[in-house]
């Protein structure tokens, strides 16, 4: 990707210039290589500008302080340090300056103390408002302001939890960086935290246009528009439709937040444009190592309000298993940030909706500056105090190739010590990822000093690789591990399978909204379980019956419905459902002995049971049953996965026969619609007497 300077951004993104290019097709890159070529001629034959003569400074107000660099101005309450006002481009505040000071931009988290739930609340919101504001840098380059509080031990109301905001401004610099360190000592009471955010809320009159990708972006509704009689909720109060939205093109849409949720690896910039001042609104995110639960953890961004959000830390699309629990005494410290807030504009003439790629522009810049080395907090360490680890993958299953396959595009990552897939668990510590190349090689860069296992997963191949090695990074370490080889669990070769082991469920059918209940943006589109009120499809198309699926014959597609949910019954009530799999075993299977293997890797649960029988429907107790497992809501929150669960079940030889069987998957739990499983891959094998059959 080319990092284009404002000047060459500038002339190819005017609108009159834009459609220029569309017309000429075949000549747009090479005529913007070209004008990057060319630029960089004149400035290696130009003499530098001059810099700016701007100073960094700070004002201190009447329970505000205001860090101003010429090019903005931050104004921060104090000693709290609520983000009150930020001015730009000639705006006097982007914020929602009709809200209260402590409703604009905020770090907040939900807490307990154990046992202190209630089923009707979600624990104690807490605005995080600080008590002592201290100046930790302040030079020409740069201003570090941290806003922190002290928990005092007398106190039976307040979270145990020492927290320091900081907020960093530089010289030059068209937005400002936040980080928090949170901090526990020994001897503190246990505590539970469900949500660790920053949120930033927008001025609803000017920032009307959302941008979270390159394929998701749109104009949005305004938040009055939610509120009854414009707007009427749905199964839950996130869902509204919009009946009488003040822009009548949103009329009869559904807006929910959870329609924009995003995977952890993804959220590197999202924001909002206000198209009438040509101003971009972005939060940058350029590592994702302090954020809960791995690279495919699902947080929300951007959302009406217009609302900008940095989640850190978040139960969603997992549940109970991903609140923080710190027993009695137990120490812990944890930085969250920075992330950068970037204020970006255009002058008229240029397409505001552009915004968003420059924005982008400006993300890869941060990229490769992380980590930054200019906050003050000896919690955040440079590049010079982190390690890396490096190595290549391999896959090894000889049912499909009698030579190591390169895991090409798995995900190999760093991550506390523990299980086989603990990482999608993990929340206290750090994380590190990266992608494997075409040939398996990785390499994990600016890791935290630390203690760590090695996890992996890699697309086309069920189940997790782990290496229990525990590897000590330390400062400048190099640690190359050389060739790794996951083999995953395999008994004999496949008889059928079902989907695709990508641990999400977007492989399978997924049916068209209800046309009452739709969101414009996700209309014909590979994501359209992005829509509202998908799981009540399942009870339309099988009125009566349950889905049977023939694996020697169908299209998993266009036939395996993408979640197994509740049917919804006449007196208003919910029935569990039983699925089908029919499929057939011809005269070479008759001298098989031995247990064929059922696997079944489910992408999400949420308080489901699956139950698996062969042959009989009513067999009791039934040949597997998950029991009761998860809680990941990834059904109302128009999910594709949650959780990964992967269940190997036996299935004796005296169950099967020639000719016709079927296998049963039931899950019987039904008091609400919410209830059910995606599944990511269903493979049935041979038993492992049966020679290797490979396919290269």
């Amino acid at each position: 990707m080319f990092l284009f300077s404002s000047h060459v951004f500038k002339l190819v993104t005017t609108k009159d210039y834009r459609r220029h290019l569309l017309k000429q097709r075949g000549w747009v890159i090479p005529l913007i290589m070209f004008m990057s070529l060319f630029e960089i001629v004149i400035s290696q034959n130009q003499s530098p500008e001059p810099e700016s003569t701007q100073v960094l400074q700070l004002h201190y107000q009447d329970r505000h302080v205001v860090m101003d660099n010429g090019i903005f101005q931050l104004t921060l309450s104090n000693p709290e340090g609520f983000v009150t006002g930020i001015q730009y481009n000639g705006i006097e505040n982007v914020l929602a300056y009709d809200s209260k000071e402590d409703d604009r931009g905020y770090w907040d988290l939900v807490w307990n103390f154990p046992g202190k739930k209630t089923k009707k609340t979600k624990g104690t919101l807490d605005r995080i408002e600080a008590t002592k504001m201290e100046v930790k840098t302040q030079n020409d380059e740069l201003i570090e302001l941290s806003f922190s509080r002290t928990w005092n031990s007398s106190s039976t109301t307040a979270v145990p939890v020492n927290i320091d905001k900081r907020f960093v401004m530089l010289r030059n610099s068209s937005g400002f960086y936040t980080y928090a360190i949170f901090e526990r000592l020994q001897g503190w009471p246990a505590v539970e935290l469900d949500n660790i955010r920053l949120a930033i809320k927008l001025n609803k009159d000017k920032f009307h246009y959302m941008a979270i990708s390159d394929d998701r972006q749109r104009y949005m509704p305004l938040p009055d528009d939610r509120i009854p009689p414009r707007g009427q909720p749905l199964a839950y109060p996130e869902a509204v439709q919009l009946l009488d939205p003040i822009e009548p093109e949103f009329k009869g849409e559904v807006d929910d937040k959870y329609e924009y949720s995003m995977e952890s690896k993804d959220i590197k910039v999202h924001g909002w444009i206000s198209t009438n001042d040509s101003v971009g609104f972005w939060q940058i995110t350029p590592s994702n190592e302090f954020r809960s639960a791995g690279p495919l953890k699902q947080f929300l961004g951007s959302h009406v309000g217009p609302t900008n959000l940095a989640i850190f830390h978040s139960t969603h699309y997992v549940g109970a298993d991903l609140i923080m629990n710190f027993k009695q005494g137990e120490a812990w410290k944890k930085v969250f940030g920075p992330v950068f807030i970037y204020l970006n504009s255009f002058p008229k003439g240029v397409d505001p909706l552009l915004l968003w790629h420059e924005a982008k522009n400006q993300t890869k810049i941060e990229e490769e500056k992380w980590p930054y080395s200019f906050t003050a907090s000896d919690d955040f360490p440079a590049s010079d105090q982190r390690g890396s680890v490096s190595g290549r993958l391999l896959v090894r299953d000889r049912f499909i190739s009698s030579e190591d396959i390169p895991a090409n595009g798995s995900y190999v990552g760093l991550a506390a010590p523990g299980d086989v897939g603990s990482w999608q668990r993990e929340y206290k510590g750090y994380q590190f990822w990266s992608k494997a190349d075409v040939n398996g090689y990785f390499s994990i860069n600016n890791v935290r000093s630390g203690r760590y296992n090695l996890y992996a997963f890699a697309p086309g191949f069920i189940g997790d690789y782990h290496n229990d090695t525990v590897f000590d990074i330390s400062p400048g370490s190099k640690t190359n591990l050389g060739d790794l080889v996951y083999e995953p669990p395999r008994d004999g070769s496949t008889i059928w399978e079902i989907g695709v082991p990508d641990r999400t469920a977007a492989e399978f059918y997924i049916p068209d909204p209800n046309p009452t209940f739709v969101n414009k943006l996700y209309s014909n589109r590979s994501d359209k379980y992005r829509q509202y009120g998908l799981w009540e499809r399942y009870s339309e198309l099988y009125p009566d019956e349950d889905m049977v699926y023939n694996a020697d014959v169908d299209d998993h597609s266009k036939k395996w419905f993408f979640m197994q949910v509740t049917r919804k019954q006449a007196n208003g009530g919910y029935k569990g459902t039983t699925w089908q799999i029919r499929f057939q075993l011809d005269d070479k299977m008759k001298n098989l002995t031995g247990n064929f293997k059922l696997r079944i890797a489910l992408a999400t649960s949420n308080v489901a049971e699956l139950q698996v029988r062969v042959n009989d429907p009513s067999a009791n107790p039934p040949l597997f049953t998950t029991e009761q497992i998860g809680r990941d809501n990834t059904i109302a929150r128009h999910g594709i996965h949650g959780l990964y669960w992967l269940y190997n079940v036996n299935v004796p030889d005296s169950s099967l026969r020639l000719g016709n069987n079927t296998i049963y998957l039931t899950q019987p739990l039904a008091t609400s619609p919410f209830q059910g499983l995606m599944y990511d891959y269903i493979r049935l094998e041979c038993p492992d007497s049966i020679n290797y059959l490979t396919r290269s």
